[in-house]
This record gives C-alpha cells, structure tokens and sequence, in this order.
C-alpha cells in the first residue's frame, strides 16, 4: 500500500519524464527561416535529423545549423528557392511511395528511403553538405559528442586527451 508520500513523489516523477518525452518530440522551430514557409521549415528540421541522427540533441542544434544554411541560400543570387522547391519535391516524392508527406512519414527507414530517391538532387548535395558544417561547428555541441576542441595550440592530441575516450569500445 501506497502513503501519501510516496504516492506524490512517484506522480511527479512520472510527470517529469512524461513532460521531458513529449518536449523532445514537439519543440518548435525557433526562428523563421528567410527563403521558406513556416509550414515547410519542420520538414527541414526533420531532413537534417535523419541525415544526422543524434537522438539526445535537442531540436537547437538542428535549428542553428538550418539557419545558417538558410542565410547562405538566401544570400546568393538565384538560389532563393533551393530549400523551398526541394522540400516540395521531398514532400512530391514522399507522396509517391508512402501516401503523406515527409513529415508524417513515421518510420525512420521509409524516410531514407525517400531521401535516397533524391539524393542526386542540388537540394539533397547542399543540404547533406552544408548541415555537416553547420551543426558540428557550433562549439555548444562539441562536448556533447566529446569533442574536446582544437590541440594544437595545446601540442597535439597525444599529449592532450589521446587515450581519455571511454566511449569506443577498446
């Protein structure tokens, strides 16, 4: 039998984990992105999840990084509609295969497949190779994934931190 105690302290706990599951799920993006519509901008947060998976970093990362891309884009002449355009056909392609856009598309694998049918694409090239840049180089993450930062000024990974990675496997 429960007392009162424990009962409230095992509710709020389950309401703690409930609150953090379903936060991780339904952030929002934060900032609108310049050269697309507020509607497509989750279907670019999710592109950029599936192109690089890391399910314990939150939505920040992802939004940082697609803001920087979408600066870039916007900036040059011509390219205004590469996101925009590309997520209409992610979304075309999506509805081909599956019967729902990109978005909805709930299994992980069924995406890949969808972002495989258009990885030729300008939109898939730029996406798949402004994203590695612009979420690795936000410095707020490189302790995240143990990434120390730079050695050199320090003389070098061997003598700084060579052998200290207890997350491989030996």
């Amino acid at each position: 039998m429960l007392n009162r105690r424990a009962f409230l302290g095992q509710s709020a706990g389950v309401a703690i984990i409930a609150g953090a599951v379903s936060a991780i799920g339904t952030e929002a993006v934060a900032a609108p992105l310049k050269t697309v519509t507020a509607s497509a901008t989750p279907t670019l947060l999710k592109m950029a999840r599936d192109l690089y998976p890391h399910d314990r970093l939150p939505n920040g990362f992802y939004e940082t990084a697609l803001a920087t891309i979408d600066a870039k884009v916007a900036a040059e002449p011509g390219s205004a509609k590469l996101l925009s355009d590309g997520v209409a056909n992610l979304d075309k392609i999506a509805n081909g295969k599956f019967g729902k856009p990109y978005l909805d598309i709930v299994a992980e694998a069924d995406r890949v497949a969808v972002l495989k049918a258009i990885e030729g694409t300008p939109f898939f090239t730029r996406m798949r190779g402004e994203m590695i840049t612009a979420l690795y180089n936000q410095e707020e993450l490189w302790a995240k994934l143990g990434y120390e930062g730079s050695s050199a000024e320090h003389g070098g990974y061997i003598h700084r931190g060579f052998n200290d990675i207890d997350w491989l496997p030996a």
